[in-house]
């Protein structure tokens, strides 16, 4: 792959993280920082993946895989919690 094509893809990643973590420490509630932190493990992934690309190797699939899995067990956790919660408020 191209070193200018890399570099792009290491700037526009590292730019989306960035943007993420801004959210994540000035999000107004808990699911906006959730969203912030599912952020974070997409632009992880992404540069995972374009290390394997660049790199032309096939060893990290499987810790893709695995980072996936466990990020959506996380939003679907902390989707359900914050849905109890509100509950809870609601009834007094």
């Amino acid at each position: 792959m191209n070193p200018l094509v890399g570099g792009a893809v290491i700037v526009l990643l590292g730019s989306a993280a960035l943007m993420a973590l801004i959210r994540l420490v000035r999000g107004p509630s808990t699911l906006d920082r959730a969203v912030a932190v599912d952020m974070l493990l997409a632009v992880m992934l992404a540069a995972i993946a374009a290390e394997a690309t660049l790199n032309r190797h096939t060893t990290t699939v499987p810790v893709l895989l695995a980072l996936a899995l466990v990020g959506f067990l996380g939003s679907v956790s902390i989707v359900r919690f914050s849905a109890r919660e509100g509950s809870r408020r609601a009834r007094g």
